[in-house]
């Protein structure tokens, strides 16, 4: 006879034998085994899970021993397991990969999760026995460890009293089922969103490769005989600059503009304005006067002032710029008797113009250059052997989650193994916009761990035997997104919390804008940037041309980014609940009032489909990629004034800046680097302003 407790511990075991989800993957650094993993396998490892985590929790919180760093820190750092195993590889591919099955778990478990981190960093029994260590007697990573828990115990609310805790909970519950609700009105406004076209006259401009991909597009989506032009998650469109038909560049913009506020299934404009009230709420329980300076709070700027400072510092000359390339796109207008003003669905493809009449600089004559692949293993990995001297070999055993996905080893310096890397070039109607770098394993030297990273982007898929070319701007983005990958690959510390990219919002973007320069590096550029026909390396002449034009359209490239920054401060530092007016109405009167709103430059992301802080993680901090960029202009100033983005060098920032994680003080780890606090005028004179 069975017990019922005998069979429920039967009932898990079998769970956990069968459930790819519950078992450490047995193949290199733990790589998921995305062969075995189906939407089945997540509710119960979910499920399981949790289960097992509350058990281990319960146990710190309740054990009766004194406090010490290794019975209540290092036990907490250590539970969990198989909960983040299920979880990672989730949020993964609800990213990159998802399905109906998944959106449905997603929005279901959302709330659970955070409920689960509730349990967590509102147990006032476990936030106690945090603050019992005595830090005196603590040091380095296991000092920095207790010191960011007892941080995330704070800024969650650990201090509160019952009754406000338990407002929190249904606070942060409500608001992670409307981050999953938005994520998911997303994906369907950006495939509700696509253009169709009757003729290929319609795509004039395009190149034969470009059009043929929008007709095999059409034909997947039951458009028999049509062209399909899809939405990119940001406001401006890359084929808006080479498309000559004005009323299908109109029509293009306009879809992408309006995406997401059409009163359908895809209108996120009712989710966003009960976030936004559900964080001010959130901030203002825990004493704050807006969510931006309790967000914040743990951030390199630390204040919502002085991020605002660094956007105002930037903003005045970025306008100023801006509204002089302006004037010149309308001489060239006028020039041709165009016989209209500049719009915003105009202004690529006339800047376009500007640049080869300035720089003698034609986009389409540098694109046969940048092949997909050979940028990659040619351009990205070449770069990163010159600078640390790491090496890629492709792994073609390892199983993916899409066809599509390629992986490579990546070994160091010395010749040893120190991950797996994983690439998802195409985009798909199942993906998130954008690109992006994430980890399935994360680096741990106490866990004897090394990272199994993910670098996923959304490059339009090549037509049979076509090559997959991409503008310089795309060859910026796989640099960007590849310096991600290096923080994660450089990673040293002994523990998953301080490891890696786990650092602040306004740091984590450092590593990854300085990677972008090495696109630029003579050795680098001339390796990478051959002709996918004649095989020829890119002419000198070519060269010059896009050295030169660098600072080309950066009124309009910074303005853009500038008034999506301030935009998200401006939702994010309202004080009072009756302050918070309609989607459209707030967003252009925040512009206004920070002299962003300028007809011809619209913001890099409208609010209706600002996934970055409505989804993204990075509410109240979209600042970050002006704070990193001033951090990276700083450094690059330096490195330039050492000799360049040499092996030297590259040691230097892996050192410094790579491989500390969040282990050190990182302000200190930059003024180590460069040797001086961060300044903003090298940001200025970089941009050209």
């Amino acid at each position: 006879m069975v017990t019922l407790s005998n069979q429920s511990s039967s009932a898990q075991n079998k769970t956990t034998m069968t459930n790819p989800l519950l078992q450490r993957s047995t193949l290199h650094y733990q790589a998921p085994v995305f062969n075995l993993i189906k939407n089945e396998h997540f509710k119960p490892a979910f499920e399981f899970g949790f289960k097992k985590h509350d058990e281990e929790v319960a146990k710190i919180a309740n054990n009766s021993a004194k406090p010490t760093f290794q019975n209540t820190v290092l036990a907490l750092e250590l539970s969990g397991v198989d909960l983040t195993r299920a979880a990672t590889v989730f949020y993964n591919m609800t990213g990159s990969n998802t399905n109906d099955v998944l959106q449905q778990l997603d929005e279901e478990y959302a709330p659970i999760f955070a409920a689960h981190n509730d349990k967590i960093y509102l147990n006032s029994k476990l936030y106690k026995r945090f603050k019992a260590i005595d830090l005196k007697t603590l040091k380095g990573e296991d000092k920095k460890l207790t010191e960011v828990y007892l941080e995330k115990f704070e800024l969650a609310g650990a201090s509160l009293s019952e009754a406000d805790k338990e407002k929190m909970k249904v606070i942060n519950g409500e608001l992670a089922t409307l981050s999953t609700v938005y994520g998911n009105k997303l994906l369907v406004a950006r495939k509700n969103g696509a253009v169709v076209f009757d003729s290929p006259k319609d795509l004039d401009g395009l190149s034969p490769q470009e059009i043929e991909a929008a007709k095999a597009q059409a034909t997947e989506t039951g458009h028999q005989g049509k062209y399909m032009i899809g939405l990119q998650n940001t406001t401006q469109q890359p084929v808006l600059q080479n498309l000559t038909n004005r009323a299908s560049r109109e029509k293009i913009f306009k879809a992408s503009w309006s995406r997401a506020e059409k009163n359908d299934d895809g209108d996120t404009r009712e989710t966003l304005e009960k976030m936004v009230r559900l964080r001010l709420q959130k901030a203002q329980l825990m004493g704050k006067k807006s969510f931006a300076e309790w967000k914040i709070q743990d951030q390199m700027a630390k204040t919502p002032e002085a991020a605002m400072k660094l956007l105002a510092e930037i903003a005045t000359p970025a306008v100023a710029k801006a509204k002089e390339e302006a004037i010149e796109i309308q001489a060239i207008i006028d020039e041709q008797k165009g016989g209209f003003k500049l719009e915003p669905w105009d202004w690529n493809f006339y800047a376009e113009q500007v640049r080869k009449a300035k720089y003698d600089l034609d986009e389409n004559e540098i694109k046969p250059y940048f092949e997909i692949k050979t940028v990659l293993e040619k351009g990205v990995f070449f770069a990163a052997k010159q600078m640390y001297g790491i090496t890629f070999k492709e792994r073609k055993d390892l199983p993916v989650y899409h066809p599509d996905v390629v992986v490579y080893e990546v070994f160091d310096n010395d010749g040893k193994s120190i991950a797996i890397y994983y690439l998802d070039f195409y985009t798909r109607d199942n993906k998130n916009g954008g690109a992006w770098m994430s980890n399935f394993v994360d680096q741990s030297h106490y866990l004897k761990q090394k990272p199994v990273i993910v670098n996923v982007y959304n490059f339009a898929k090549p037509v049979g035997e076509n090559p997959s070319l991409i503008s310089f701007d795309d060859v910026t983005t796989m640099f960007h997104e590849f310096g991600h990958t290096l923080h994660g690959l450089f990673a040293n510390q002994n523990y998953v919390t301080l490891s890696g990219t786990n650092v602040a919002r306004d740091f984590v973007e450092f590593p990854s804008q300085i990677n972008e320069h090495a696109a630029l590096d003579p050795t680098v550029l001339k390796n990478y940037a051959v002709h996918y026909q004649t095989k020829k390396v890119i002419p000198q002449e070519l060269i010059d041309k896009i050295k030169k034009s660098e600072t080309f359209n950066s009124g309009y490239n910074v303005t853009e980014l500038l008034a999506a920054s301030t935009l998200d401060m401006a939702w994010h530092s309202v004080t009072n609940e009756a302050d918070f007016k309609p989607t459209l109405v707030f967003e252009d009167e925040a512009l206004k009032k920070y002299g962003l709103l300028v007809k011809e430059v619209p913001t890099r992301y409208h609010s209706p489909y600002f996934a970055h802080i409505f989804s993204g993680g990075y509410s109240a901090g979209y600042y970050a990629y002006t704070w990193s960029k001033t951090l990276d202009y700083n450094a690059y100033d330096w490195i330039r004034a050492n000799g360049g983005m040499t092996r030297e060098n590259g040691e230097r920032f892996r050192k410094y800046i790579l491989s500390v994680g969040n282990s050190v003080d990182l302000n200190q780890a930059f003024q180590d680097f460069v040797g001086h606090e961060m300044q903003v005028k090298p940001y200025l004179d970089n941009e050209g302003f």
